[in-house]
């Protein structure tokens, strides 16, 4: 009854009205069962969201936390807590201090189906995405992707959004890790499905062509071409470098995997070094690129036989090292037996002359 009747934070201190909140969910807590508490829980939030208070005041923060710790960890009902929080904050999330290992704790503690934990996984992401915070935007929608099963209703328009975010932030290079979640296969016969194999498999060509034939499927999806143009330009020269690792790469063959002029080439080279792609170095006299390393996109039938073939001429070059090694210790052998000779003999020689 006493729930019921509390209508507003009423007047006092920011300090006297927490209190008072605190007192009210401790007795909450104390006299409801726990299949009982969903009703009182949702009146304290429908109150701290409805009422007034300053601006600059944590006040409905405090409560909402106070009230979210209070309930068991296993609760269900921290679900609803953690969303108001989550639309209390807007675009100021850091006050929430939110983590992934946080949100991936909470979602096995909690006793909800899985629906339920994708759909709080899709608030967070926005809330984190309204936030600035494009990446960790990318990572819950990624988590959210994994718990809907590719039969699902939803899994398409979860697909497509997730494989929009991956390709629109600038800092994603990664598309294998998004492929493989089973719900993609959703959306196999959509063009952002054959946008993304392109992004993971292919080149400049192959996007300019599908970016011609698709411009209002990148209207669509908010996605601005000349960062995906950007981006897969690095990822067409990390792809190329990832071929000639240990090898001098041909400016002139930059510039026909990128379609650039041969005068953007360093530019493009210092770009794709600087994203962490690749690592080598430039040669201005010989107009080449010396690759050290270089990352690859997805790591499929191709690129096993690449790592085959550089371990086998590494087994090769080991064993031409191994035969130096055993000969010049061969050597060194007979060098020591021949000079131990030689000194056993000189006292003998000595004692014969005199």
């Amino acid at each position: 009854r006493v729930v019921a009747e509390v209508k507003s934070f009423g007047e006092g201190s920011d300090r006297e009205i927490e209190g008072f909140f605190n007192q009210l969910i401790a007795q909450v807590l104390d006299v409801y069962p726990p299949d009982a508490l969903e009703a009182p829980v949702k009146r304290v939030q429908d109150v701290v969201a409805s009422s007034t208070a300053p601006p600059d005041s944590p006040i409905k923060f405090r409560i909402l936390t106070n009230l979210f710790n209070a309930l068991p960890r296993t609760s269900p009902l921290r679900l609803p807590v953690a969303e108001s929080l989550i639309a209390l904050a807007d675009d100021d999330l850091d006050v929430l201090q939110l983590s992934r290992p946080q949100v991936e704790k909470w979602l096995a503690e909690w006793d909800i189906p899985l629906e339920t934990k994708s759909a709080f996984l899709k608030k967070v992401a926005d809330g984190v995405a309204k936030a600035g915070q494009k990446d960790a935007a990318y990572s819950y929608l990624l988590d959210r992707l994994r718990l809907i099963p590719a039969s699902s209703p939803e899994a398409e328009a979860a697909t497509l959004e997730t494989i929009s975010a991956a390709l629109s932030i600038p800092s994603v290079h990664d598309f294998d890790t998004l492929a493989k979640v089973d719900a993609v296969q959703s959306a196999k016969d959509h063009p952002l499905f054959a946008l993304l194999k392109i992004f993971m498999l292919d080149g400049v060509k192959e996007y300019l062509v599908w970016a011609e034939a698709n411009a209002a499927v990148l209207e669509q999806y908010s996605l601005q071409n000349p960062v995906l143009e950007h981006k897969i330009r690095l990822l067409t020269l990390a792809s190329l470098a990832a071929q000639n690792v240990g090898r001098d790469l041909p400016y002139s063959e930059i510039v026909d995997a990128l379609q650039i002029d041969e005068s953007k080439v360093e530019v493009w080279v210092i770009d794709v070094i600087r994203a962490g792609l690749l690592s080598g170095k430039l040669s201005q006299p010989t107009k080449t690129l010396l690759v050290t390393r270089s990352t690859t996109r997805s790591f499929a039938r191709t690129e096993w036989e690449t790592l085959e073939k550089r371990l086998a001429t590494w087994k090769t070059g080991l064993l031409g090292v191994l035969d130096v090694v055993a000969a010049a210790r061969a050597a060194a052998g007979k060098d020591v037996s021949a000079g131990a000779a030689l000194e056993a003999a000189a006292p003998a020689a000595v004692a014969q002359a005199a």
